[in-house]
């Protein structure tokens, strides 16, 4: 026996091929499912990407790249690796949306899954370099290093096919090596980050009125007495540090890691609005159980139709040299990025890092690590005579105190998420802030559609500010009386009045 065959045969013994669990039919609903996330992620992005990186956007693409080229010279295309740089028009970017979400819709019908995971991680890494502060979360660079890892399960081969051989067993866990480190680093986080709302269990006094885009069932969520909260947090812990170390144990436990890690996102997604994050991680909970577990949950139907009327046993294959070297590299290093976020802040040198880091595909992950307990938000105000000011209203942030906070997800408005950071940091550190009150004075089209109202319909405003408001929840007896969601208090001038002189515009 190979060296190669000699390995594949014992780790399979570790995803427990030798009990009898296969995984074909996973990888199946895997991709199948993974290509419905992207499907998502690009048509949500498609939606408003013309007001975010278009030309009359607020961070246009054309001349982010042309200041890049003039800073970075040759090493542009290393730091800032996107197809984008042969041009990046707004004909062009709606184009590689609408090929992004074709390429998805072709992964689900198991068109070229090799050939199309290729081709979404190409685009995505793009639009999300191009997309700069609007696509820089952990959900875009995980759906980066999902779409990787994927490579090695998926099937190369150009028309849907039934499974001739076993799927790599190095494939699965290194798949499930992204899981654990999603999962298990998002419960020690909390911590090693030294937050005293995670320490003392008071965390979901805050959370549910303090996350960027609560949804109406936060509000009765915050109403719970102090103890069950206090619990919840106890049980955040254990779902997020305890089932994640049954990812490696015997079949019962994984299903038991599994069954947790979905709970744990089903109660995230019913009270906050997280676009495609809790369904990305759902899907690769998915790859834990195997194809008996996903044959007691699916109709015979499906079944047969994947596998045949008649299943062959599968002939075992690992993923070659070349594959092999590869995935144990990307093991290695995501490893050592797994270290460095456990690790506080400032302990593990990260220069390995400094080549691969532009790809966005070997990532730290560790969410909600620091609770924000107030919560400021920022409402744009316009005016024709500095003296009347009439606010601006986005969809999908906190405004009105009377309207109700709605569901959105699995769509990610990504001004709205970035309104929320602003509101943390002073006006001067967000440049993309300033840039959107310029787009305000201006009247930009593209950008005046992600918005929910605009008070100046006929003319763009002569000026514009912003003001910081302190929001809460209100109480119970608060809500009888009013039929408010939230009470608000106005904290005081966030940025300075602007007009058109004032915003320094450049000619379009």
């Amino acid at each position: 026996m190979s060296v190669l065959a000699a390995l594949e045969s014992l780790l399979q013994r570790l995803i427990g091929a030798s009990s009898g669990s296969t995984y074909t039919l996973s990888r199946w609903i895997f991709l199948r499912a993974l290509g419905v996330v992207f499907l998502i992620a690009f048509v949500s992005l498609w939606v408003q990407v013309k007001g975010l990186i278009g030309s009359q956007g607020i961070l246009p693409a054309r001349e982010f790249l042309t200041a890049a080229q003039a800073q970075l010279g040759g090493d542009r295309y290393r730091i800032l690796p996107t197809v984008f740089w042969l041009g990046a028009s707004d004909t062009v970017i709606q184009v590689a949306c609408a090929i992004g979400a074709t390429g998805a819709a072709l992964l689900i019908a198991d068109v070229a899954p090799g050939g199309m995971l290729v081709i979404l991680w190409i685009l995505y890494l793009s639009l999300t370099v191009l997309g700069q502060d609007f696509l820089s979360f952990q959900w875009d660079v995980l759906l980066l290093e999902t779409a990787v890892l994927a490579l090695f399960v998926a099937p190369w081969r150009l028309l849907p096919a039934r499974p001739t051989t076993a799927v790599p067993a190095l494939g699965i866990l290194l798949l499930w090596w992204l899981l654990f480190r999603l999962t298990f680093a998002s419960g020690v986080v909390k911590l090693t980050w030294s937050d005293p709302t995670w320490h003392n269990l008071t965390a979901l006094d805050y959370h549910f009125w303090t996350q960027p885009l609560p949804t109406w069932t936060a509000w009765y969520m915050n109403l719970l007495p102090e103890w069950l909260k206090r619990a919840s947090v106890v049980a955040t812990y254990v779902l997020e540090i305890g089932f994640p170390l049954l990812f490696f144990g015997t079949r019962t436990m994984r299903l038991i890691g599994c069954a947790g890690t979905v709970l744990m996102q089903l109660m995230i997604c019913t009270t906050g609005n997280y676009n495609f994050f809790n369904l990305l991680t759902i899907v690769l909970a998915g790859l834990l159980l195997d194809d008996r577990a996903w044959a007691r949950l699916l109709p015979d139907s499906l079944i047969r139709w994947v596998s045949g009327p008649n299943p062959v046993p599968l002939e075992a294959r690992g993923l070659g040299v070349v594959g092999t070297v590869l995935a144990v590299v990307l093991f290695v290093l995501a490893t050592i990025r797994f270290a460095q976020t456990l690790a506080p802040a400032g302990r593990v040198p990260g220069g390995l890092f400094a080549w691969l880091e532009p790809f966005r595909s070997i990532n730290g992950y560790g969410l909600f690590r620091v609770m924000t307990t107030t919560r400021h938000e920022i409402v744009i105000e316009g005016s024709d005579d500095g003296k009347t000011w009439r606010p601006y209203e986005l969809r999908y942030k906190p405004g009105d105190p009377a309207r109700r906070p709605g569901f959105i997800e699995p769509h990610q408005p990504r001004l709205d998420w970035q309104m929320w950071f602003a509101a943390l940091s002073p006006y001067e550190a967000a440049f993309w802030f300033q840039e959107l009150l310029a787009r305000l004075l201006e009247g930009s089209p593209p950008v005046l559609g992600l918005l929910r109202t605009n008070p100046f319909p006929d003319h763009p405003p002569r000026y514009v500010r912003a003001v910081l408001y302190d929001y809460h929840f209100t109480t119970a007896a608060e809500r009888r009386a009013s039929g408010a969601w939230w009470t608000r208090r106005l904290v005081g001038a966030y940025s300075p009045v602007l007009s058109l002189p004032d915003s320094q515009m450049r000619e379009r």
